[in-house]
């Protein structure tokens, strides 16, 4: 492939897709063998919630109750998943994010039963808006736009929608 026009036209996922260096770690072949744990820093402002609530149209209860729904959403694994998980051991170090004992599986089966509920509390009319902006993380104008409502209705109705999930999940 030459450097001229057809660079520019490479799909750019593709260094997205590409491993990262350990963290700046020694990369002799005896720390290959070894995988390194990496972390992860998260910008929680990047979400459709937090720039909201960055900037002041959402009271920190809207925020939490979104959050909830969120987190729910996540582990009860709804999201869509690009293919099948092929490591078949546990992972070590204990059990991670499973509530008041529960083993993974039931862990996400709880959620999944707790986010049901709190879609059916919300109702048709303010689950849909809800779950584009809290769970697929659209942006506002984007979630009013695929529902065909008028302009700058999606954060009334959002906090409507995040107001009741407050008093669902019983948020002071």
């Amino acid at each position: 492939m030459s450097s001229t026009g057809e660079d520019k036209f490479r799909d750019p996922r593709i260094l997205a897709e590409r491993p990262l260096p350990q963290d700046g770690r020694d990369r002799s072949k005896a720390r290959r063998k070894k995988r390194l744990a990496r972390s992860v820093k998260v910008n929680l402002s990047e979400s459709p919630l937090g720039w909201l609530h960055a900037r002041g149209h959402l009271t920190d209860r809207q925020l939490d109750s979104g959050e909830k729904l969120r987190t729910d959403w996540e582990r009860a694994n709804l999201s869509p998943s690009v293919t099948m998980h092929w490591n078949i051991t546990p992972p070590s170090g204990g059990r991670r994010g499973a509530p008041d004992g529960l083993n993974p599986t039931e862990a996400q089966v709880a959620a999944k039963q707790r986010f049901d509920n709190a879609i059916a509390y919300l109702g048709s009319d303010l689950s849909d808006i809800a779950w584009r902006i809290i769970c697929a993380g659209e942006a506002v104008p984007a979630a009013e736009k695929g529902l065909g409502w008028p302009a700058r209705s999606g954060k009334l109705v959002l906090k409507i929608a995040l107001d009741r999930l407050g008093d669902f999940y019983r948020l002071p």
